[in-house]
């Protein structure tokens, strides 16, 4: 059977590894060397479940969506990450790493956002922890996530406003990474997917595996077994598609379906589908698919989701994409839409327009009646709705 899982090299199959300037190494490697000692940790362990349970709110339902359900011909449930404390699946990998960061001395978190979900996140776990708290975002993607921005600065944080290139996700990667290598000794960088350097993809994978480990308890409890059909998530860098993935990614019972953005199309030069036009290159410290030109130069990524916009895919995401582990859907901005407003008039949930890409996906796929399927919705909408409001 084949093995999807990281080696002792941070690499999924060809994809991962570390690829930093010098600054940047210690930094790293000292991570590298405690997170597993750390997260394994019974003390860290029960203050993390603690946590998810008390502050986030912890499970989140796993919801029979029967309008949809009815619509597709199959039993569709909606693992509802958007009920979380903040919005998001976000917050479970912000309180992970936070705690991460207490236990190794820092004082200062530094994050990377661009939907601004992320950011917020870290803000909110910084005001509990009483940690400073330094935020870079795009310009862009402050002007299209003022509700988020002023969120984060209620919290406390400072939001820095990156105002290279495209201005977005991007850019503010690229600025995260500079600070932390002007100040590797007591700053934490709290990234925000499953991206970066090693150990990073691992990190933010085993944090965001509350999902999946909950999908298992929750389909045994409605269905009588403990995997479904069909898994459906969207992908940026991709956290909560491998939290949703992780506890399945060995059985082959279940297939895995990744909706990502193709934004004006996969042909329009206006896209963020790196899993269905993007060669290997290094971003970000990793290897993986990245968006590139003729020349083999790095295209900007676009994506009417703030938060899709990332010229790369998470190295997990693009090794069981190029395995064949995963079916890839690329969604157009039009169709993702489209599919928040169907869950919007079908359901009564307003989703975030990335997790509308996983519901627009289901347009695609064909089912059989005794099929069971469950869509990660990653976070909920009120962010999106000026976006919305301009397609009523």
């Amino acid at each position: 059977m084949k093995s999807y899982n990281i080696d002792s090299n941070g690499f999924y199959g060809e994809f991962g590894g570390r690829y930093i300037p010098n600054e940047m190494q210690a930094c790293v490697e000292e991570l590298a060397d405690i997170y597993q000692p750390i997260i394994n940790s019974p003390q860290f362990q029960q203050e993390f479940h603690t946590l998810l349970r008390d502050y986030v709110g912890r499970p989140s339902p796993l919801y029979l969506a029967r309008n949809l359900s009815q619509r597709y011909g199959c039993k569709i449930y909606l693992k509802r990450e958007d009920l979380n404390h903040t919005g998001a699946h976000k917050i479970n990998n912000a309180l992970g790493q936070i705690l991460i960061a207490q236990k190794m001395g820092k004082k200062r978190i530094i994050a990377e956002t661009g939907a601004g979900q992320h950011g917020v996140a870290v803000a909110t776990v910084c005001a509990l922890m009483g940690m400073k708290c330094e935020i870079f975002m795009g310009a862009t993607d402050i002007e299209r996530q003022e509700i988020n921005v002023k969120k984060m600065r209620m919290l406390g944080a400072t939001v820095r406003a990156v105002t290279e290139g495209n201005q977005t996700l991007t850019e503010a990667c690229d600025a995260a990474i500079k600070e932390w290598c002007e100040h590797p000794h007591d700053t934490y960088y709290l990234i925000g997917s499953a991206v970066g350097p090693h150990p990073y993809p691992d990190i933010v994978a085993r944090l965001q595996s509350i999902i999946s480990a909950e999908i298992k308890e929750q389909l045994a409890a409605h269905e009588g077994r403990d995997y479904p059909d069909k898994l459906v998530a969207c992908v940026g860098g991709g956290s909560n598609a491998v939290g949703t993935i992780y506890h399945y990614i060995d059985d082959e019972r279940v297939e895995i379906i990744l909706a990502e953005a193709a934004g004006k199309g996969i042909g329009s030069g206006q896209t963020a589908a790196s899993l269905s036009v993007g060669k290997q290159g290094i971003i970000h410290g990793f290897k993986t698919l990245t968006l590139q030109d003729e020349q083999g130069n790095p295209m900007e990524a676009y994506s009417i989701s703030a938060g899709l916009d990332y010229p790369g895919i998470g190295p997990l995401l693009a090794h069981i994409s190029s395995q064949g582990r995963s079916q890839v859907v690329a969604i157009t901005d039009t169709e993702a839409i489209e599919g928040g407003f169907r869950l919007t008039l079908q359901e009564g949930i307003i989703p975030a327009i990335e997790s509308a890409h996983a519901l627009a996906a289901l347009e695609h796929l064909t089912f059989r009646p005794d099929e069971v399927v469950v869509v990660t919705i990653s976070g909920r909408g009120d962010k999106d709705m000026s976006t919305y409001l301009q397609f009523m």
